[in-house]
């Protein structure tokens, strides 16, 4: 029987490196969250522009710290892989935007809801 020479040191990460992009996207996770509960005195389209960049930098780090997507050959970072990357943010950052925008265009405005509850209560 021969052993298993593991070739590849190294290629699934260490639980270090895991633990660090554990940390990141944690982080990436509660700020925006933060931003939004914590209704912070920024400008909508900054807090959107924040909420977006977060976004993006979560996807890179699951990327390269899970997805194990490295700059060497060896590792599979080919341009293919990173135009297939770069694409796929595109898309569901700007889904997303779509989405969001689509929503608050179509939803009712708060004062109205407010006096369509009214006038449910006083006809009930």
């Amino acid at each position: 029987m021969s052993e298993h020479v593991n070739t590849h040191s190294g290629s699934h990460g260490t639980m270090g490196r895991l633990m660090i992009g554990f940390a990141m996207a944690a982080i990436l996770t509660i700020l925006p969250f933060g931003l939004v509960m914590g209704e912070v005195d920024l400008p909508r389209n900054l807090t959107i522009a924040l909420i977006m960049g977060m976004g993006a930098l979560q996807i890179i780090v699951h990327l390269v710290y899970f997805l194990h997507v490295g700059t060497s050959s060896e590792e599979g970072w080919t341009l293919v892989a990173t135009i297939f990357s770069v694409i796929i943010l595109v898309i569901v950052l700007a889904g997303s935007l779509w989405v969001m925008h689509n929503m608050n265009e179509n939803m009712m405005p708060m004062p109205d809801m407010e006096q369509m509850m009214n006038l449910q209560s006083q006809q009930g």
